[in-house]
């Protein structure tokens, strides 16, 4: 279904150009991505966008020219943008997601995954529209994987703690909400720093420096699309069935400790490995992480939803532009 709406446009002729106004197409599926300008926000962005939603992304620090620029902390702002919108659906990705980041800055972090998630979810209930909230699987303490949706949370982080917060904040305030728990994520970056899965290249690149890596903890990277699908897949079928609310896991099925992904990444490159150091300790610096906080995704996949990407195959996509050896372009591609 679409609206049509008139839209200035320039039309390029021989020797002048003149702006004039032509119907456009606009969908009537009205979408609302908060964090847009993050890795997954981008992704999530990308995929309603393409697949016929009205979609509107709003961000911070890197909004314009693209994306609407809204502090998550001004309520106002909030408000308006959601009541000038209407929209039916909105993913409300924006977090702090850094652990370490959280620990040293407790404040700013609940205001920002607690209060304002609170807040997203009251200004949707005001325009009736169906919340998913994006938290995470470091609300589980990693000692009896895998978790179910009904399994009790133990965060042993104040990351896992504002996460937590925020999904009981959020269902107070909206009870038409999903809140999506997810876990390390990886993608098209804009920057290695951006996903704890990307930042590794550079250490498997530089094979001259040997290199320690995480060989304890175990993790389930899952590419952004895969998240961004299933919450279009969601948001979908929560249009057709009310029904459709409370929580749900998704992830990555290929269980890796960071050596082994690091290992995987030189594989799919065909770049030596040897320089690579598995630790088996648990790690002794930075914020408590669960050994194995593995999430069950049954409850997802019984409603037909969910896809994934194979790692080498994601892996690959997401860091090529990042080589920097261009010679081995002949033999990964050619």
């Amino acid at each position: 279904m679409v609206g049509r709406e008139k839209e200035l446009r320039i039309r390029f002729a021989p020797g002048r150009c003149e702006l004039v106004e032509e119907d456009v197409d606009i969908p009537s599926r009205r979408v609302l991505i908060t964090g847009a300008t993050g890795l997954l926000g981008r992704a999530v962005f990308k995929e309603f966008n393409e697949n016929n939603w009205n979609t509107v992304g709003c961000g911070y620090r890197r909004a314009q020219p693209r994306f609407e620029h809204v502090n998550l902390l001004d309520s106002i702002a909030v408000h308006d943008i959601i009541h000038d919108f209407q929209p039916h659906v909105i993913v409300h990705c924006a977090a702090e997601r850094r652990p370490d980041v959280v620990e040293g800055q407790p404040d700013a972090a609940s205001q920002l995954n607690v209060a304002a998630s609170a807040n997203v979810a009251k200004e949707a209930a005001g325009v009736g529209a169906f919340l998913i909230y994006i938290s995470t699987d470091y609300v589980f303490d990693g000692t009896s994987p895998p978790y179910k949706e009904t399994d009790v949370p133990n965060p042993l982080n104040l990351y896992g703690k504002t996460k937590l917060e925020g999904e009981k904040a959020v269902l107070e305030n909206n009870e038409e909400t999903a809140v999506l728990r997810i876990p390390v994520l990886y993608g098209e970056v804009e920057r290695l720093e951006e996903s704890a899965v990307t930042v590794m290249f550079d250490k498997v690149q530089f094979s001259n420096k040997s290199a320690n890596m995480d060989h304890w903890q175990q993790r389930f990277p899952t590419n952004v699309k895969d998240v961004a699908a299933v919450c279009r897949q969601l948001a979908e079928k929560r249009m057709l069935d009310p029904s459709i609310k409370g929580t749900f896991h998704w992830s990555g099925n290929e269980q890796m400790t960071k050596y082994e992904m690091a290992c995987a990444i030189a594989d799919a490159f065909n770049l030596p490995s040897s320089h690579l150091r598995p630790i088996t300790d648990s790690p002794v610096v930075g914020a408590l992480r669960p050994k194995n906080a593995q999430l069950d995704c049954s409850k997802l996949e019984m409603l037909g939803i969910g896809q994934r990407t194979p790692f080498r195959a994601g892996i690959r996509e997401s860091l090529w532009p990042f080589l920097v050896d261009k010679r081995w372009r002949q033999t990964v591609f050619h």
